[in-house]
């Protein structure tokens, strides 16, 4: 990783809670130097001394970041820039799953706005930065609902006629799928390896805070007693960010541990083109050409 002489960097969105927080204390505890990010900076800040104090590493940073809105991305990528010199992995984790379709201050939908389109973004701002690593990674944390999304609705990215129950979360979760694929397809012969990874069903936050309400909101509580814990499913996610072996598999779909093949929405290479332009238009993100 980069200069022996440092520490690799990593930055994890929503490393407050869950997955993230677990990958972050696992990777301090190796070694890395952690960019650690919250949307609600006293949140963050109990996270990242909590993470601190289990991995025995101060080399652990809060990083404010509120996905749902582009001028916060583009505010915390800038002062990331600033904070360190060298980044050789970005996690793409943080995530939500609403009960009712709203709109962000960008005029989004906030499902595929924190999901897919505020790490779209983000990547871009941080991709020359990211590139100048000689192990450069994206991670983007998907779920194995993306099955559940049929073909993606670029005609509806917005999803007004695809709301209710776990679609949206589901088509967020495809759009994580074929956000790695373009990625691959276009930087991978440069040096990036990217990856996407289903932890499994894990105990996490999401749908916490009031997202999820009513009959949805019980029944995650029902199954959470039967889900994985945080450190288990933040494992294959530390696994891909790490090891060194796993280069060899950038662009792969992870199922936990396993290579997974993707089904033919996941696979859907077109569909990956056009989802990649319809987000430059949405964000105003800009790519180096390939």
């Amino acid at each position: 990783m980069n200069n022996p002489a440092k520490p690799p960097v990593a930055l994890i969105t929503g490393a407050n809670s869950g997955i993230g927080q677990a990958a972050a204390t696992e990777l301090a505890r190796r070694g890395w130097h952690v960019f650690a990010t919250a949307r609600s900076p006293e949140r963050g800040q109990a996270a990242v001394s909590q993470i601190q104090k289990d991995s025995g590493s101060s080399a652990v940073e809060l990083l404010d970041l509120d996905l749902a809105s582009f001028t916060s991305v583009r505010r915390a990528a800038a002062e990331l820039l600033e904070r360190t010199e060298h980044l050789d992995v970005l996690v793409n984790n943080a995530g939500v799953n609403l009960n009712s379709r709203s709109l962000t201050e960008d005029g989004l939908e906030t499902t595929m706005q924190v999901n897919h389109f505020g790490h779209f973004l983000l990547a871009s701002l941080l991709f020359s930065r990211l590139m100048e690593s000689e192990d450069a990674r994206i991670v983007n944390v998907s779920s194995t609902l993306y099955k559940r999304a049929g073909a993606m609705p670029l005609d509806d990215l917005q999803l007004e006629r695809n709301g209710g129950g776990f679609k949206p979360y589901s088509i967020s979760k495809l759009a994580n799928v074929l956000f790695t694929r373009g990625l691959h397809r276009r930087y991978h012969a440069a040096g990036l390896a990217s990856f996407a990874v289903h932890p499994g069903g894990v105990r996490t936050q999401l749908g916490a805070d009031g997202d999820l309400r009513g009959p949805m909101r019980v029944g995650w509580r029902m199954v959470q007693p039967f889900l994985l814990s945080a450190e288990k499913g933040a494992a294959p996610v530390v696994d891909v960010v790490s090891d060194a072996d796993k280069r060899n598999d950038a662009g792969a779909y992870f199922h936990r541990h396993k290579i997974q093949q993707l089904n033919q929405h996941g696979a859907d290479a077109s569909a990956a083109d056009a989802l990649w332009q319809a987000s430059i238009e949405l964000t105003q993100a800009e790519w180096p050409e390939a």
